[in-house]
């Protein structure tokens, strides 16, 4: 990769990774419900007017947004609005990866070799280790919150996969659109219009600031500049820059929300990361990749079907594309995914 698209894609994994610390200033201005979907909302709109309707069945759409920005951001906004560190989140997140590995077998009959299986083994040590780090001094539900979190960006890059976009980002676009009306509803219903009211009414410059970072700068930004990588280079060579999203999100959640990193969670990181990687068939890629190269015969896709967002995955046989963190803004053409965001 060149220099300058290497510097991009650290880029892209510094701002999937620094949103979660957004994130968790923006719940102290808005519930977590109404901050989702207003998110959404900023990313869909004006977007979806300077856009074409998708180019896929509006039942992926449908699904996606609903899975994706209802479950996935629902419960990660819920979880970390209940207590969960934001630095702890981004790593947690990365579980996802497994999730879509294990989806896929099921759904898609796309069977995962020994490495990716004891990837999977070694990512939930990981997850184990961190529940027992969270435990002795955090809330476990909103842990498991973030797990749920997890396995509903897994549903939700199995079907992006099934959905096969060829346009990525109207699809994303059009994929925010779907949650507003929904997380708006669920607000109303279980955080209350008083509540709602109030954070809108007090809304200053501050919360305008962190919408639009989550809205265009983590997810529209994001994506776009994802999505032109994926086209420049083999997915291979692009999604491992996905591992910095948790380092990232955890160190600047140390610098500016004062979060401690214990060495138990360290270990956790070293263990998630670790497995996320082999799940996602990075060294394997990688390598095949190099091989490609040196024999001349290195093939770019033609487009990306889907961010990871904070995460992505390394190529795989068959594909399977994640799906932008519209958050991870975390999830390309690419295996078990990683962003991302994210988010997202």
């Amino acid at each position: 990769m060149r220099p300058r698209h290497i510097a991009l894609a650290v880029l892209v994994a510094a701002l999937w990774g620094v949103n979660f610390v957004v994130i968790e200033l923006g719940l102290d201005h808005f519930p977590p419900l109404l901050f989702s979907a207003l998110r959404f909302l900023a990313a869909a709109v004006p977007a979806i007017f300077l856009l074409g309707r998708p180019p896929v069945a509006w039942k992926w759409v449908v699904g996606v947004g609903l899975v994706l920005g209802v479950g996935k951001f629902g419960l990660l906004f819920i979880g970390m609005d209940q207590g969960m560190p934001a630095g702890l989140s981004s790593l947690v997140l990365q579980i996802q990866a497994v999730f879509t590995a294990l989806f896929a077998a099921l759904a898609l009959s796309e069977r995962p070799g020994r490495i990716r299986v004891a990837g999977m083994a070694v990512a939930l040590a990981g997850i184990v280790v961190a529940a027992v780090d969270e435990g002795a001094g955090g809330p476990v539900l909103a842990f498991v919150l973030v797990v749920g979190a997890a396995a509903c960006w897994g549903v939700s890059n199995v079907f992006t996969r099934r959905a096969a976009p060829g346009d990525a980002l109207t699809f994303m676009v059009w994929v925010s659109a779907v949650p507003v009306l929904p997380l708006l509803g669920l607000s109303l219903l279980f955080e209350g219009p008083d509540r709602d009211a109030e954070a809108l009414a007090s809304l200053d410059w501050s919360g305008v600031g962190i919408i639009l970072f989550v809205a265009w700068v983590s997810t529209v930004f994001g994506f776009g500049a994802w999505g032109f990588l994926l086209r420049q280079y083999p997915a291979s060579s692009v999604a491992p820059f996905t591992l910095l999203v948790p380092v990232f999100g955890m160190s600047s959640a140390a610098l500016v929300l004062g979060e401690g990193v214990s060495p138990l969670r360290w270990c956790a990181a070293a263990l998630l990361v670790g497995g996320v990687a082999l799940t996602s068939g990075v060294g394997v890629a990688t390598a095949s990749g190099r091989r490609a190269a040196a024999s001349g015969h290195v093939r770019h896709p033609a487009g990306p079907a889907a961010p990871p967002p904070p995460g992505a995955s390394a190529s795989r046989t068959p594909r399977t594309p994640t799906c932008p963190d519209p958050a991870r803004p975390g999830t390309p053409p690419a295996a078990a995914p990683r962003s991302p965001a994210a988010a997202e």
